[in-house]
């Protein structure tokens, strides 16, 4: 069998790899080998693309792949041990960033070395330039993602400046132009690529720039499937089979991931985007919410309310995150099942700060697979709910979104835990969520507030059930 044709089946294997893994990545109890296949199909695709290039038999370049391997080897090693699972969104955004910056730098080197073969329309040139443009906004984007969910002080809040719709608009007409250009005067598409990675670039950073952390599961998709499609458009440029499959792959996968978190939003990705959340001027105060009808409570007051409890909810959020409290709600949860109890984790899609951020919580904390639930799942069942433990969320358990036509979030899918017999939130305060409005659920007359940190909070509450 010919060399070529061994690199094309070995191609073949690696894709089918790829698309295992990602069947598997869709279920938590298959998400470990799926992700074992999909580096098993990387390995592969590697491989082959080494003897196809023949690099592997060249000094140089064999040198150069062992030093790359050697520190990424390390510098993955080291952030598998040592990093958080409350920081992962931050660590998913720089992948996302990293995959569009590595874009950018293949297709800019295979471009400077192109050589046009007519005067007409040439099709690396153009794969090259779209490689660029996505590139460089996922790259700067992403960048700016991280700084946002890893809450560096320079973007906690949005940079605000005049005209930012117009300015964005005016930065995509540019790159219109520049692509055009590109590709009509292929001679010329090397400074031309350069011109458009640059503006590509501020373009990434004044998208981003704005959207508040709630939205980020939507652009932290999004960002994913950028770095997808500026891979397959690197595999055009190449020629390379595999990366153009991977690449759609992933695009793919990113978009679908996107629409199923702007559905469990009730927003249109153009609002995401372009569209800022604010306050209606109906939307209430905060004084006029809250003013004497908050009710506080303690762990022992908490402890009593699961004496009588048959069915318990656990709806975990951001909250729960920061306080790194899985492990606690876990154990909370099999004190309450030793009690007889029926406990169910309802989890929002946009709870966090990625896409199943709170499923990958528990299920680090080793919370069975079978009792984390959607929201639809648990809504009709939630007024047989004795008691139902809201742990850092507040906007996805907010009635606003159902109740208020005139609310910033109306419409938005949440889990209806003011229907339970009891509700108990557990919060620092009564600050707002994302929406930046007051949430009347902690006012009602069946919620009691727990305030605290949430993993002492949990933690006081088994002790309390224990004793």
């Amino acid at each position: 069998m010919e060399s070529d044709t061994l690199i094309k089946l070995a191609y073949l294997v690696a894709a089918v790899l790829f698309i295992l893994g990602l069947k598997g990545l869709t279920h938590p109890r298959t998400a470990v080998r799926g992700n074992l296949l999909g580096a098993l199909g990387m390995l592969v695709a590697i491989v082959a693309t080494l003897i196809d290039q023949e690099l592997i038999t060249h000094p140089i370049g064999y040198i150069w792949i062992g030093l790359g391997l050697v520190i990424g080897a390390v510098i993955g090693a080291v952030l598998a041990v040592k990093i958080q699972m409350t920081a992962m969104p931050q660590l998913v955004a720089i992948f996302n960033g990293f995959g569009g910056g590595a874009s950018v730098l293949v297709a800019g080197a295979e471009l400077i070395t192109h050589t046009p073969a007519t005067e007409g329309v040439d099709s690396t040139i153009t794969s090259g330039l779209l490689a660029g443009l996505i590139g460089a906004v996922t790259f700067w984007g992403s960048l700016v993602a991280f700084a946002k969910l890893q809450e560096l002080k320079s973007f906690k809040k949005p940079l605000e400046y005049p005209a930012q719709q117009p300015i964005n608009a005016l930065l995509g007409a540019v790159i219109l132009l520049l692509l055009v250009l590109g590709i009509v005067f292929p001679a010329h598409a090397w400074w031309i690529y350069f011109l458009l990675a640059l503006v590509a670039s501020v373009l990434g950073l004044t998208l981003v720039n704005p959207i508040g952390g709630a939205d980020m599961p939507v652009v932290i998709a999004l960002l994913n499937s950028y770095s997808g499609l500026a891979a397959c458009a690197t595999g055009f440029v190449l020629g390379n089979t595999v990366l153009i499959i991977a690449g759609s792959l992933v695009g793919a996968s990113g978009l679908i991931l996107t629409s199923i978190m702007c559905k469990a939003m009730n927003r249109s990705l153009a609002h995401v985007l372009f569209g800022v959340l604010e306050p209606s001027e109906e939307t209430a105060t905060a004084d006029e919410v809250y003013a004497g009808k908050v009710k506080s409570t303690t762990a022992d007051e908490v402890a009593m309310l699961y004496d009588s409890a048959r069915r318990a909810i656990i709806v975990p959020g951001y909250g729960m995150a920061v306080a790194q409290a899985q492990h606690a709600v876990r154990e909370l949860g099999e004190v309450l099942e030793a009690r007889g109890i029926e406990v169910e984790y309802a989890i929002h899609p946009v709870a966090g700060r990625m896409p199943g951020h709170m499923n990958v919580l528990l299920a680090e904390a080793e919370v069975p697979y079978e009792q984390l639930k959607e929201p639809e799942d648990v809504n009709p069942a939630m007024a047989q709910t004795d008691v139902a433990l809201v742990i850092g969320a507040n906007d996805v358990v907010n009635p606003e979104a159902r109740e208020n036509p005139n609310s910033p979030i109306a419409g938005m899918p949440i889990i209806e835990v003011d229907k339970a017999r009891t509700v108990v939130i557990i919060k620092r305060s009564l600050s707002p969520g994302f929406a930046g409005i007051p949430n009347p659920l902690f006012a009602r007359d069946n919620a009691l507030m727990y305030f605290g940190d949430g993993k002492k909070a949990i933690l006081d509450l088994v002790t309390a059930l224990k004793e």
